[in-house]
């Protein structure tokens, strides 16, 4: 398994995400480019976005990479 994935035409190293966003991007500004993105932030506060597809692709693989630790889709918060 790489321990890259891809956003935006960029090899990302998996180890640098902090945290991705489970809503699109919605702020209303008629001049948006990033109407429908998730934002993906990294570390240093650097922020890419992501498209739909690249945004599932990219919780797959933190997943796969944390040995599939994650949030099973019953729990409550």
């Amino acid at each position: 398994m790489s321990i890259l994935c891809r956003i935006d035409d960029k090899n990302i190293p998996l180890y640098r995400i902090m945290w991705v966003a489970a809503t699109p991007h919605f702020c209303g500004e008629e001049d948006c480019i990033r109407e429908g993105c998730y934002e993906v932030r990294l570390e240093h506060d650097e922020t890419i976005w992501a498209n739909p597809t690249e945004q599932g692709e990219v919780l797959k693989r933190l997943e796969a990479w944390q040995g599939g630790m994650g949030m099973s889709e019953d729990e409550d918060w």
